[in-house]
């Protein structure tokens, strides 16, 4: 787990491209009748900067504040708790939010192509369960502990400073 506010933003920016690249591609998927082909691979790509921007946004300023606050209120104490179970319960409560907000971004932007603002509504609760379904497992089972092993392989504990060096 990143131990300062800078590990924190480049284990942020690893575990978002995972999230949204992946979430992406199962969308649009899902939108074309689960169809998984090179077509479905580049509209989940050119989708992929915008989402990812929104994403990295409300990850940093809504939901991992949120998720923190959630469990060291309500699930585990800290000291008391496993590192593990930290990890599982904020890796979980990031879930909620990031699918609420994501599914309505992924609303509007099916508004943007299709131009009736009376599905944006329904668009969203639809999509509501369908990604959490989806984001959930990917969360605890991929993308958490491939970006948990990416970050330590690239920053070993204790390389990534918590202010500069002044020479």
């Amino acid at each position: 787990m990143p131990t300062n506010k800078r590990e924190s933003l480049i284990f942020t920016v690893i575990m978002c491209f995972c999230m949204v690249l992946w979430m992406s591609i199962y969308n649009v998927a899902r939108i074309h009748g689960w169809e998984f082909s090179a077509g479905t691979l580049a509209e989940a790509w050119l989708g992929f900067p915008p989402a990812y921007i929104v994403a990295m946004l409300l990850d940093v300023l809504v939901a991992s504040r949120f998720a923190k606050w959630f469990v060291f209120r309500f699930l585990v104490t800290p000291g008391v708790s496993s590192p593990r179970a930290m990890v599982l319960a904020i890796s979980t409560m990031m879930v909620f939010p990031m699918v609420l907000f994501m599914s309505l971004y992924g609303a509007l932007e099916a508004f943007t192509h299709v131009g009736d603002p009376a599905m944006i509504l329904p668009t969203w609760l639809t999509n509501i369960p369908w990604n959490f379904v989806a984001a959930l497992p990917w969360n605890l089972l991929v993308a958490g502990p491939v970006s948990r092993w990416l970050f330590r392989r690239a920053f070993p504990e204790g390389t990534v400073l918590a202010a500069p060096v002044r020479a």
